[in-house]
């Protein structure tokens, strides 16, 4: 979870920051679903601190049952002569770092080539 650890940093590094300063730009940090999430949440929770969003963010992204849909949308994705190599590669690869932020750039191409059949 890069982001929450930026933020986090940002808070220990600027400490007279206001929270609001940060959590109403989250949607720009946000990508499709993500940002739909947060944008209806913020409409039903009005504005909240930091550690509200934090807690939001992990209970969402962080557990099992996502990481399980990752893992299976990652699997269940397979290179096609049709499709663009780069936007391919692209979407396979940020659902790795989703999966398992810690891994390598090595074990990460080698998963990207298995999933290519033939």
């Amino acid at each position: 979870m890069e982001l929450i650890d930026y933020i986090d940093g940002l808070f220990i590094d600027l400490p007279s920051i206001p929270y609001y300063c940060i959590t109403a730009r989250l949607n720009t940090a946000f990508k499709g679903h993500a940002s739909i999430w947060y944008t209806e949440m913020r409409e039903i929770h009005g504005r909240r601190n930091w550690p509200w969003w934090k807690h939001q963010i992990i209970q969402k992204y962080s557990n099992g049952t996502w990481i399980w849909q990752k893992t299976m949308s990652f699997e269940n994705y397979k290179y096609s002569v049709e499709k663009d190599p780069y936007e391919w590669c692209l979407r396979p690869s940020e659902r790795l770092k989703a999966i398992d932020p810690q891994m390598n750039i090595q074990m990460g191409n080698h998963k990207l080539l298995t999933q290519m059949a033939g």
